[in-house]
């Protein structure tokens, strides 16, 4: 399956592109990167060196894998953190044009904004963006519990309110969402949750919480989930392939001491997990 990929890129560690392509390579896809920043290391570190990539540069380079006829047989775009208008802007025309050529295209956004914690962290510009003009052509969607309020203009709390949320989107746009950090008054204690629906089915899975977080970890979780729901899985599936191989490369990460995700150790983990979990189908 060919996949169009369009986020940032760091060379020092794993977050957007540098976190998202190598499992999807090591999954057998063939995977085109577009980057929109290119960055020593993510800004987590308080400190970093390297470019944003202007929208009409990341137009540029979509056009040239047009020119050559990559977007004919694309299956699947996906897109994480946008920094401005122009990219968000450049996005959308490649998802037109992806869909000119392949209507059956999927689009995938992770619409990066925040979390319950510490709040929206992109400027009101990019709020608006993924809000209003981003959200709305995306087939899927994978936010956290916040941003799945923050795009709907809710406040879930329980799973009631997080399945009143997932309506509002589909009137919105999007049809499948994974809502990738699912915590509620009933989530077990010492567990996190994703839950995965479309209009047809809604699955929740549960898993041990780790005690750390680890940027990049969410790119790699939209980059599974989109491409085993792209390629053929059922939801229920994508999201238990997912869930196993995201659970292991954190395990990894922690036991191994290191800030930055072990993405090339732990490649097994994206095609063979050792530990599997079983989602529970809720509605």
């Amino acid at each position: 399956m060919r996949i169009l990929s369009i986020q940032s890129a760091v060379a020092y560690g794993h977050v957007g592109n540098s976190a998202a392509v190598f499992p999807l390579q090591r999954l057998g896809h063939e995977v085109m990167p577009v980057n929109t920043v290119l960055f020593s290391n993510h800004t987590g570190y308080g400190a970093w060196r390297g470019p944003l990539i202007p929208g009409d540069d990341v137009r540029e380079v979509i056009t040239g894998i047009d020119e050559r006829g990559g977007l004919t047989d694309t299956s699947l775009i996906i897109s994480g953190y946008q920094g401005g208008a122009s990219i968000g802007d450049a996005i959308l025309d490649a998802v037109a044009t992806a869909r000119e050529r392949n209507p059956k295209v999927l689009y995938s956004c992770d619409p990066v904004l925040g979390n319950a914690k510490s709040g929206c962290f992109v400027s009101d510009e990019v709020q608006q963006l993924i809000r209003d003009r981003v959200v709305p052509h995306a087939d899927i969607i994978t936010p956290n519990q916040f941003e799945l309020g923050f795009v709907t203009r809710t406040d879930p709390k329980t799973l009631d309110d997080i399945f009143a949320s997932i309506e509002k989107v589909r009137e919105i746009g999007p049809q499948v969402v994974l809502v990738t950090s699912v915590d509620t008054p009933d989530t077990p204690e010492d567990s996190i949750q994703m839950l995965a629906s479309t209009p047809e089915e809604s699955w929740l899975i549960t898993t041990p919480r780790l005690p750390f977080k680890a940027n990049g970890s969410g790119d790699v979780t939209q980059a599974l989930f989109a491409s085993h729901f792209a390629n053929g899985d059922s939801v229920q599936k994508a999201l238990e392939l997912t869930t196993a191989s995201v659970f292991e490369l954190l395990q990894n990460t922690l036991d191994s001491g290191q800030r930055e995700l072990q993405l090339v150790e732990s490649q097994e983990a994206y095609v063979a997990p050792k530990r599997t979990f079983t989602a529970e189908r809720i509605k």
